[in-house]
């Protein structure tokens, strides 16, 4: 198979575009943006995963953060909102929408481990919310529709989404039914060529500026695991309505809505795949959304050691930097290999996903590991700055309180670990 090159063009906005191209090495250029995760002596000969071109888009991908969105994190978290559709152009224009997309709908048509790549890259975002958006987007909310889609639901929904047109958002929570799906209440009823819709979603990222939904509901009465479909629901349509945007402890610059439904009509068109499947399409959806979240929380967490180190060593306690207490150092050391360890998961499990394994036990645990860990380091760093991790003047109490989600969204703890158990053979039997 002919090895894959990037080819890297800056357009009038110094940004850069992403063509695919044989034989084109990245440009040097590019050299001195090195991504958070990888040292400079590492190569790609002893990566697990990447390549030549896994680092080049990386290293594109970094100097688009560094000069459109880390210079207004500290704005948009005090609005509690940032520009999805401005962010979303610019990330499309430069290809970092849809790397792992179809390539006739506008995708980069690269293997997942480009979108784990990608999605450790934007962990260099200042912030969690925005990079959860975006994972939302090109991560969570299109990956059955471009499996599974028809040609014109593509057209009509993926097209636009990776090329930053339109904004999308993922229709699963409920009030009564989150990390359990099976149990939404939300229904699609046909009538002629039509659903009628009614219901509501909770927790819906993205949902206030949205232009469609990638909506799970119950289209018919029968088993819970067979009764649902996906569906295109565009924003706009007359009965859906934004009921309110949600306060939240974290994430604070990525806008999170309750929506309702009264009585939508959307064509029967719409649904993504076969009617009955939804709950099947988006399950595998979720092993995608938790190898995309690990990636992302995984680069984050390298920063917030490399911080808490560059803090304690400037910072003095007894007469000596606070780095140099054995309690603090140890500690340290101790994060930093757990860090490494889940990164060998990912890793792992990426590996075996883009050969066409099932890796929904591999991804469960990691996403256990992240949520535990992200929640561990995060209160272990914070501790070390002392007074200053108590303010919102550094990254650290930001990650304190975006990293709880982890091990919420996307299914919580006690869903991941009930999933490893089934695939251990050890739940109890009916």
């Amino acid at each position: 198979m002919r090895a894959l090159r990037l080819n890297l063009l800056f357009n009038s906005r110094s940004l850069y575009k992403l063509t695919s191209l044989a034989g084109v090495r990245p440009l040097s250029e590019h050299a001195s943006a090195k991504p958070a995760t990888f040292k400079p002596s590492d190569t790609t000969a002893d990566h697990l995963i990447y390549t030549q071109e896994h680092f080049a888009l990386k290293e594109s991908l970094r100097k688009l953060i560094d000069q459109e969105i880390n210079p207004y994190v500290d704005k948009w978290e005090a609005e509690r909102t940032f520009p999805a559709h401005k962010i979303f152009k610019i990330l499309g224009n430069a290809g970092f929408l849809g790397v792992s997309k179809p390539v006739e709908f506008g995708g980069l048509g690269l293997d997942f481990s480009y979108s784990v790549a990608v999605a450790e890259e934007l962990g260099n975002i200042r912030c969690g919310g925005i990079p959860m958006a975006i994972g939302v987007q090109s991560d969570m909310a299109t990956p059955a529709l471009a499996r599974f889609g028809s040609d014109q639901l593509k057209k009509e929904f993926l097209l636009p989404s990776i090329l930053g047109d339109k904004v999308a958002c993922l229709g699963v929570s409920e009030v009564g039914a989150g990390s359990d799906v099976s149990s939404i209440m939300t229904k699609a009823v046909r009538k002629g060529d039509e659903y009628v819709i009614n219901g509501g979603k909770m927790w819906t990222t993205n949902g206030t500026q949205a232009d469609w939904m990638c909506l799970l509901a119950n289209t018919s009465d029968g088993p819970p695991h067979k009764n649902k479909s996906l569906i295109c629901l565009p924003m706009n349509l007359p009965g859906v309505h934004i009921a309110r945007k949600i306060d939240k402890m974290g994430m604070w610059s990525s806008d999170t809505a309750e929506v309702f439904f009264d009585d939508v009509h959307v064509p029967c068109k719409n649904v993504i795949g076969q009617e009955g499947l939804g709950f099947t399409y988006q399950m595998l959806q979720f092993q995608e959304e938790r190898l995309w979240a690990v990636a992302n929380v995984l680069t984050t967490m390298d920063s917030i050691i490399q911080e808490t180190i560059g803090y304690t060593r400037q910072r003095k306690i007894f007469k000596q930097p606070v780095l140099y207490h054995q309690t603090v150092h140890f500690r340290l050391a101790e994060l930093q290999t757990e860090v490494e360890l889940l990164r060998s998961l990912l890793y792992r499990a990426t590996a075996m996903y883009i050969k066409g394994n099932d890796v929904t036990k591999l991804a469960s645990m990691a996403k256990l590991k992240a949520g535990r860990l992200a929640r561990e380091l995060s209160d272990s760093c914070l501790q070390f700055w002392g007074g200053m991790g108590y303010t919102s003047d550094v990254l650290v109490s930001r990650f304190y309180r975006d990293s709880r989600l982890i091990s919420i969204g996307a299914g919580a703890d006690e869903v991941m670990l009930g999933i490893i158990c089934k695939y251990m053979d050890t739940l109890p039997k009916k």
